[in-house]
């Protein structure tokens, strides 16, 4: 393998004229005010080595990123009995979207918008009270990133509670199909606690380490999940993972992952490597415009893509 790390440091020396591109997501006060001008990057691999570069071990606000590890609880919890009351296939919508949510009776198209998201979130809680599953949540991201400092942003989580009306209106018009359980307030208090999860780039790439190990962190020893759901979780990241960019994603990029609208991207290479960047500024479709870029450019200059070099 090429020098992992003269690789990073190529790709962040290419960008750093770029930093500041995008727009920082702003409807959510908190976020609004991170500096854009930003980028991180950190690879863990399979043997347990670990690269970095730029603000690699800068904390962020992982936003949707959480979904992958929430969707692995929950089928920890029900196993496929999931797929009754969220779907599998890419939206082609925004990832807040309530139209096609109203078209197909209250089932979200995938557990990666954020209606899927919310139902999953109603899964895990279920049975238990809301500081409960927060508590489940932020146990599990510490065991699974081997790391007991990971905290959740509380100022982020207020924000989102202040003004999550849409995330309010999916929850509620779920509710009235009968596809969340518990009180609406409660399972968008656990939604809103995961995504105001902070971590920086080394922490994240640590934690999704199982999803390129065939279910199992080979660096702590920890089995999370089968090698055949890590294979399936994957395949729904490269599916669905980037919203409506999703497709885009897969055809430059060519590896699974789920990005988030605090800027950072968890992208997986299986039997080789996660990686986790993080660069503020987002394009037209919500994802990390200078993260996407790094991902192709780390896809180009290893040959990690899943559909070959």
């Amino acid at each position: 393998m090429t020098d992992v790390q003269t690789i990073l440091d190529s790709i962040h020396a290419d960008l750093l004229p770029r930093l500041g591109e995008g727009k920082v997501a702003d409807y959510i006060p908190e976020l609004a005010k991170v500096d854009a001008a930003q980028l991180g990057m950190a690879i863990t691999t399979v043997d347990g080595r670990v690269y970095r570069a730029g603000d690699a071990d800068v904390a962020f606000s992982i936003q949707s990123i959480s979904k992958v590890f929430m969707l692995t609880l929950a089928l920890g919890k029900i196993g496929e009995q999931l797929w009754k009351r969220v779907g599998r296939e890419p939206s082609g919508s925004a990832f807040n979207s309530i139209v096609q949510l109203e078209q197909e009776s209250g089932i979200p198209r995938n557990p990666f918008i954020n209606a899927g998201a919310i139902a999953v979130t109603d899964v895990v809680l279920s049975g238990h009270e809301p500081k409960e599953a927060i508590g489940e949540f932020l146990r599990f991201m510490r065991y699974l990133a081997d790391d007991e400092s990971i905290l959740i942003d509380d100022r982020v989580a207020r924000s989102e509670v202040q003004t999550g009306f849409r995330n309010f209106a999916l929850a509620n018009f779920m509710r009235a199909y009968r596809n969340i359980e518990s009180p609406v307030e409660n399972v968008l208090g656990v939604y809103f606690h995961q995504c105001a999860l902070a971590m920086s780039c080394s922490q994240l790439s640590k934690a999704g380490l199982y999803l390129a190990a065939r279910g199992s962190n080979p660096v702590t020893g920890h089995s999370v999940v089968s090698p055949k759901r890590a294979r399936r979780i994957n395949a729904l990241m490269l599916m669905c993972g980037h919203y409506d960019g999703s497709g885009d994603f897969a055809y430059h990029v060519g590896l699974p992952g789920k990005s988030g609208v605090g800027g950072g991207i968890l992208a997986i290479a299986p039997g080789v490597a996660s990686i986790a960047v993080w660069s503020p500024g987002l394009n037209k479709v919500g994802n990390s415009l200078l993260g996407a870029v790094a991902l192709e450019m780390l896809a180009a200059r290893t040959g990690w893509s899943v559909f070959g070099d």
